[in-house]
């Protein structure tokens, strides 16, 4: 397989429509599967605030048939941390989101009013409360690693960018788990089956093992 394909951003309820369509895609072979899908905040009562057309339990079932379907597929979020109605249980129902789910890619932000909206004209919390949870959220995040698993598998690794000041070449697995290799400019634009040795939170280490393609 040559040029690969990656999926951007979608939402939840246009996913929940077509979840078997989507898992059917993320399974050819010239598909990354990846999928990022923004669920801002674990609590129910936080998204109905946000206006969001689905719930908690929409996003669990749209993880879980993903990730059913396609085994290996990486599920990218975003997390809003301080939105003026959430409350510290709120919080704590974004924190257990993350915990059953760890995201290989968490996007972790502060509210900030957008001129114009909804939330802009309600009352903001304490400031010190928006950063102490985006805090919380962070420490969370950085406390788990997901790439573990892959450590002592063979896999085929699309290479496509340079890590010049580390003198590395720069790929990702078929489950867009990124992959890291000793530097060759040959490798750039092809792929190439890897044997993945060790693993970090933000990669893993390989070394190219046959031909490239």
């Amino acid at each position: 397989v040559g040029v690969m394909l990656k999926r951007g951003m979608t939402t939840p309820p246009y996913m929940l429509a077509h979840l078997e369509a989507v898992a059917e895609v993320m399974r050819r072979p010239n598909v990354f599967a990846f999928i990022h899908i923004p669920v801002q905040s674990g609590s129910d009562q936080v998204l109905r605030s946000m206006v969001r057309e689905y719930t908690v339990a929409d996003f669990r079932r749209l993880a879980d048939g993903l990730r059913a379907a396609v085994p290996d597929i990486l599920i990218a979020t975003d997390i809003i941390c301080g939105y003026p109605a959430e409350g510290d249980r709120d919080h704590r129902e974004s924190l257990d989101l993350v915990t059953s789910y760890k995201f290989p890619v968490l996007n972790i932000s502060q509210f900030y009013p957008r001129p114009g909206t909804p939330a802009a004209r309600m009352k903001k919390l304490p400031s010190h409360v928006v950063k102490q949870r985006s805090q919380e959220m962070t420490q969370l995040f950085e406390s788990y690693e997901t790439n573990s698993p892959l450590v002592g598998r063979e896999e085929r690794v699309w290479f496509s960018d340079t890590e010049r000041k580390h003198g590395q070449t720069v790929g990702h697995t078929k489950g867009y788990a990124k992959v890291i290799v000793e530097r060759d400019d040959s490798l750039l634009g092809h792929s190439a089956m890897v044997r993945l040795d060790s693993a970090t939170k933000w990669h893993v280490h390989g070394k190219v093992l046959g031909e490239v393609h």
